[in-house]
């Protein structure tokens, strides 16, 4: 189709090689156009005015070049040249005045530029080309101007619909509409968050997603547009992405307009975002306040129940079972407490009970309250939320690298003052916990010793003890093989049961027998005596938190 009947493209926010030519002073020169008569659409970014013949050097691409034909050159063979090295550096149109150099342009320069399919427009008038070049830039600055408000109406669109009450789908609902062709908020991974819009004969946008940018995560098709979410960096600062906006041309091209009002769409996803996942960490917080204010008794047992329905903890009649979880390790640069609350809600939700849960960041704690319907319920139970928890740890991705697993501490259930109670004792044993042979979860009754001898980890009596009960095995065990105090620990957690210690050693009775014999006399005791038993029960226990 020929360009020149076509209307300026309103999304370019520039000047067409037609436009140029209608203007006053292009016109008023009498131009006639010898080749490219089919790109004459071509949008023109800058005008440029040289006699030079090495010109081409000095373009970028997308001018208009104005010349009387001085740097043309007088030979075919430099005229051929001089249009390829400006077809090759990809400038608009070429527009040669007539006069003292040329009264008709050279069949040279016309078979070439037409071969090229480079515009070529000879001017029968002399025109004044500071007049051809500030209409054209003035027209080339309107254009952007208008495109400019075209993006920035997006913007504001997208603002009243926030200020309405929306969010990210209307966000991308407008963005959509705006350029016709489907929108989608990825990950900066490539994973899909969200999408609106629709694809070829009203298709579903994710089908879509799927079909063509599931299929480009790594070159996206041509012609995308993808811009960047911004979201805080490791130390809340600027500078990391949070999310991407890819907008794919599936319906029609995309033009530059689409890019800027996608930058205007982003600055305020990044507003929705960093809002909703404060708002989000606001609220886990909340609840996290409120369980610990029940803990240390600030919020009476009466109370309590009409507080948690506001958080919207319903538990019915049964008994409250505290649980804690704590992180020892803290959360890796960059992960939240938002996103780690959020995943281990949605791994809460299939236990099939009411939960509140909350945190507390400067404690590394994650308590909650599950709702039993009968105490019977509690074994079960607690196998059911600490297999969440941490599953929603592991799929939050917030751990250190190399973190220690996250310790789950049980309480006991009852109503609303035992459970004040059980938290408390609950996000006590769980600090004390730490170090302790990995388990699913523990029993916080069980963990009465470890949190008295944790309460003492810093009294020198404690480091004393140690030293006395276990001093000489942990001596042995620094010089020579094969160590000792791994019997002592299995032979005492078997409560002196030699069969069952030498199964689980896979040892035989006799070399066992042996180890033991080596034990007794190295610490000059009898295995057999229950004070003895009881002190390196203890010394064993409290050799994690002594240097």
């Amino acid at each position: 189709m020929d360009s020149r009947t076509d209307p300026p493209d309103p999304h370019s926010g520039g000047i067409t090689v037609q436009r140029a030519l209608e203007l006053p002073g292009l016109r008023g020169g009498l131009p006639e156009i010898l080749a490219g008569a089919d790109r004459l659409g071509r949008s023109v970014r800058w005008v440029h005015a040289g006699e030079v013949p090495n010109i081409a050097s000095l373009l970028k691409g997308g001018e208009l070049l104005l010349t009387t034909g001085y740097g043309l050159g007088t030979r075919p063979a430099e005229q051929r040249a001089f249009v390829r090295a400006l077809a090759e550096r990809g400038i608009a149109a070429l527009v040669v005045e007539l006069g003292p150099r040329f009264t008709k342009l050279p069949a040279a320069l016309v078979e070439t530029a037409r071969g090229l399919g480079l515009p070529l427009v000879q001017l029968h008038r002399e025109v004044a080309f500071v007049t051809v070049t500030e209409e054209v830039h003035t027209e080339i600055v309107n254009g952007h101007y208008a495109l400019l408000q075209r993006a920035e109406e997006v913007h504001r669109r997208c603002t009243e619909a926030l200020l309405g009450g929306g969010g990210i789908p209307q966000v991308l609902g407008i963005l959509a509409d705006f350029g016709g062709n489907p929108v989608f908020l990825e990950t900066p991974e490539g994973q899909l968050l969200y999408a609106a819009g629709t694809g070829p004969a009203n298709a579903d946008p994710l089908q879509v997603w799927e079909g063509l940018r599931g299929r480009h995560k790594g070159a996206p098709p041509a012609g995308s547009v993808l811009v960047d979410v911004p979201g805080p960096g490791p130390d809340g600062g600027p500078g990391a992405v949070r999310a991407r906006l890819a907008l794919l041309p599936v319906n029609g091209p995309l033009a530059p307009v689409h890019r800027i009002a996608a930058e205007r769409a982003a600055g305020v996803l990044a507003v929705v975002l960093m809002q909703a996942r404060q708002e989000e960490e606001l609220a886990a917080r909340g609840r996290g306040d409120f369980l610990t204010d029940l803990a240390e008794g600030r919020v009476a047992a009466g109370d309590a129940p009409a507080q948690a329905r506001v958080l919207g903890f319903k538990p019915g009649d049964g008994p409250l079972l505290p649980v804690v979880m704590r992180l020892a390790d803290g959360l890796s640069p960059g992960g939240g407490w938002a996103v780690l609350a959020r995943a281990v809600a949605e791994e809460l939700a299939s236990v099939g009970v009411p939960v509140l849960l909350g945190v507390r960041p400067v404690e590394g704690r994650v308590p909650l309250l599950v709702a039993l319907r009968a105490e019977a319920e509690r074994p079960a139970v607690a196998d059911r939320v600490a297999a969440a928890l941490r599953a929603g740890v592991e799929r939050a991705g917030t751990q250190r690298p190399g973190a220690r697993p996250p310790v789950v501490v049980v309480g006991v259930a009852g109503g609303w003052a035992a459970a004040s109670a059980g938290l408390r004792h609950a996000a006590e044993t769980a600090t004390a916990a730490q170090g302790l042979p990995g388990r699913p979860w523990y029993d916080a009754r069980r963990l009465d010793t470890d949190l008295l001898l944790w309460r003492l980890r810093d009294h020198p009596d404690l480091a004393a003890f140690v030293d006395r009960a276990i001093g000489p095995l942990r001596d042995h065990d620094n010089r020579s093989r094969p160590p000792l105090l791994p019997t002592l620990e299995t032979y005492l957690a078997h409560a002196g049961r030699k069969a069952e210690t030498a199964r689980e050693l896979h040892l035989n009775r006799q070399t066992l027998y042996n180890r033991l014999a080596r034990i007794g006399e190295l610490l000059g005791t009898d295995l057999d005596d229950p004070q003895t038993v009881l002190a390196l029960s203890l010394a064993l226990r409290a050799r994690r938190l002594v240097p």
